[in-house]
């Protein structure tokens, strides 16, 4: 079973993509704050990280290069949601591997996560 770690503030928009992703035999572990996200049991990493940019207490872009610049996590794929950024702007200011614009379709997600994780 793959695991995919959420970093995502809107309750709605986390628990739809948790409940969705579990549906699809994830094991998905969501976030709230980059801070809760940071304090995570780090001796386990996930398959794929999908990050919001915009995040109470930092943002996704800043996450993401924090992600791939850590050696134990830098090959794991990241990809960035957003409602507010333009995918041009999240590509020049991360290493992401993917950008997703919101409202998303779920199962453009599920194929972009499929592709990134196989």
């Amino acid at each position: 079973m793959k695991t995919i770690y959420i970093v995502e503030d809107e309750t709605g928009i986390r628990d739809a993509l948790q409940l969705l992703l579990s549906f699809e035999n994830y094991d998905v572990r969501s976030f709230a704050t980059v801070e809760a996200f940071n304090s995570r049991d780090k001796s386990v990493n996930p398959d794929i990280f999908i990050l919001d940019v915009r995040l109470p207490d930092g943002s996704g872009t800043d996450l993401c290069n924090q992600i791939k610049e850590d050696e134990a996590t830098s090959k794991i794929p990241v990809m960035i949601i957003s409602a507010h950024a333009k995918a041009e702007n999240v590509i020049n200011s991360c290493e992401a591997d993917e950008f997703i614009p919101k409202p998303f379709d779920i199962d453009d997600v599920l194929i972009k996560i499929e592709k990134l994780t196989s």
